[in-house]
């Protein structure tokens, strides 16, 4: 059973953002008052900001032999196309927080939206390297998002936590289902890949726009250049060292391959299909279940973590799904792509909820776990964008995918022996 964590009177739930581990200003904590008065405006807002945390991705994969063609990219750099957002939603990380601190959570977001806006568009500009300067801001975005995102929900509903990171959850997932989907039909409707890619930029739109009136009335009162939160903490040298600790280790690699075979299906998985005579369309469509998928394993995996004292068998479980459907890629990859679809969808939903669940059970405490967050998403990302340049590079080496999706059972190995470790009922200590 979970072992229940109860505040102290010093953690009062409404002004503590236990993701970025800050306590607003008096100004801006009655400013967020006024907002939780109004719920709607904060629910309507992050629905919308979570529908665009996956979706400027997940559109791009079933376009990227079109891309490609366009540009004349090879294999190798077609990937970069995947890779680049994934290398920066790693770098801009850590600078969510400092952000936050200095403008305010919501400023942030907004800045991210605008950051994803500008990204999305600069993407379809006629210089190729437009087309990777984008992605640089599309990952930049995200990251922030990302990072901010779970914090905000325990900041604004911390009775309604459990529901409410279901529901961004959710939107995220869906969104990306969506985006997927619509590619190629969006394409044939708008005359292109730079229409089908472009017309995602209206939904973050939307959502910034919604942002907006957030982030005048929580910095309302505050004078100009004051920050908008300080640390709740100020003695780091209490603090366990993560970076010493192997526990965290196996936790940040086990985000890091498990994003990593997330993405290399979210670059490849599309152009794997059609490679072997499946239309585009098909492809685009087994692609978006697959993903809609995830839902049911980012659902059923985390709220079964929470009820066990080990996770070793569900760490071994999602990875071997994952292991199942790359294996039926190798054997039958049109004729089993709804099942392969199936096992791969689950088991990803599944490992990237189990990644963010270790999070929470193995620290001690809000403030651990924020930091092991912050780490996790830092290096794992930055390994999670090695998986889709190097299958690229095998791809365009040995001009065929059998190399390649061994290479990603080998990778479901470790990732289940990472589990076995990062699973284990333990607390990351000083």
């Amino acid at each position: 059973m979970p072992r229940p964590h109860t505040p102290g009177p010093e953690a009062e739930p409404l002004l503590v953002d236990a993701e970025t581990d800050l306590r607003p200003t008096p100004e801006v904590a009655a400013a967020r008052r006024t907002l939780r008065a109004h719920p709607a405006l904060l629910l309507i807002g992050i629905v919308l900001a979570s529908l665009n945390m996956r979706a400027a991705l997940a559109g791009v994969s079933p376009l990227l032999g079109e891309i490609s063609g366009h540009f004349g990219l090879s294999a190798t750099m077609s990937s970069l196309v995947t890779t680049i957002p994934l290398i920066f939603m790693g770098l801009a990380s850590p600078f969510a927080p400092r952000l936050a601190r200095r403008w305010g959570t919501e400023a942030v977001l907004l800045s991210a939206l605008a950051l994803l806006i500008g990204g999305i568009l600069l993407r379809v500009a006629p210089p190729v390297m437009t087309l990777f300067a984008g992605g640089a801001l599309v990952g930049s975005g995200i990251a922030f998002l990302n990072v901010l995102m779970p914090g905000l929900v325990k900041r604004d509903f911390p009775h309604r936590a459990a529901g409410m990171t279901a529901l961004y959850t959710t939107s995220m997932i869906g969104g990306a289902t969506v985006s997927a989907a619509s590619a190629v039909p969006l394409e044939n409707a708008l005359g292109g890949w730079q229409g089908s890619l472009a017309s995602w930029s209206l939904l973050a739109a939307v959502a910034a726009l919604v942002w907006i009136p957030q982030t005048v009335l929580a910095r309302r009162g505050t004078h100009h250049g004051e920050p908008a939160a300080t640390p709740v903490r100020t003695t780091p040298e209490a603090e366990p060292r993560l970076s010493r600790s192997p526990l965290a280790w196996q936790v940040t690699l086990f985000m890091g391959l498990q994003s990593s075979i997330a993405y290399v299906c979210i670059a490849w998985l599309p152009t794997i299909f059609t490679d072997h005579g499946m239309s585009k369309n098909t492809a685009g469509l087994v692609f978006a279940f697959s993903t809609m998928l995830q839902m049911v394993g980012s659902f059923v995996v985390p709220t079964l973590a929470g009820r066990m004292r080990s996770q070793r068998i569900l760490a071994v479980a999602v990875a071997a799904l994952m292991g199942a459907g790359i294996a039926g890629l190798l054997v039958a990859p049109v004729a089993g792509a709804w099942v392969w679809a199936t096992l791969i969808g689950v088991g990803q939903g599944g490992a990237v909820g189990l990644a963010l669940t270790m999070m929470v059970l193995r620290t001690g405490d809000a403030h651990t776990s924020a930091r092991l967050s912050g780490m996790a998403q830092t290096w794992g990302y930055l390994l999670a964008a090695v998986g889709p340049l190097a299958l690229g590079v095998v791809h365009q080496t040995i001009g065929g995918w059998g190399l390649p999706l061994t290479l990603m059972l080998a990778v479901c190995g470790v990732l289940a022996a990472l589990g076995l470790g990062a699973g284990r009922d333990r607390k990351i200590r000083s």
